[in-house]
């Protein structure tokens, strides 16, 4: 945050000097209007292409998470009953998984079961920690 507002304080501080600078030239008669205009919108585009690379990056080390798609498939987990395991490690209820995926709240609980069964445990708590060892979860 603090850096942000560092970086649109010297953006503002850049503008300002560059209207000042513009100021002078014009009062001299050394400059058009134009060439100020040109250079301030340069400046602004490249600072444009600098904000939306940074951000960029910084989206693409966020999406990256360490997730082992082989184990996934070794332990014959499906696609919804991954889908069902993601609902669970954020804490929701049966009854919620079931409202988010459009499927009745009897549908979820086979897919719970059948998680469990598949990664040999008992309850939530006992899957979302199997699941975060084997790497099948982001943590």
């Amino acid at each position: 945050m603090k850096k942000t507002v560092f970086i649109f304080a010297t953006l503002i501080i850049a503008l300002l000097a560059l209207i000042q600078l513009s100021k002078f030239s014009i009062v001299k008669g050394k400059s058009s209007l134009e060439y100020i205009i040109a250079a301030v919108a340069i400046v602004f585009f490249f600072v444009g292409l600098y904000i939306n690379k940074r951000k960029n990056q910084s989206k693409t080390s966020l999406t990256k998470p360490n997730i082992d798609t082989q184990k996934i498939e070794d332990l014959g987990l499906s696609k919804r009953e991954y889908e069902v395991l993601c609902k669970l490690a954020k804490g929701h209820s049966n009854k919620e998984i079931a409202s988010l995926l459009f499927v009745s709240e009897s549908t979820i609980k086979t897919h719970v079961s059948n998680v469990y069964t598949k990664l040999n445990v008992k309850r939530r708590t006992q899957a979302i920690q199997k699941a975060k060892e084997l790497r099948i979860l982001p943590h």
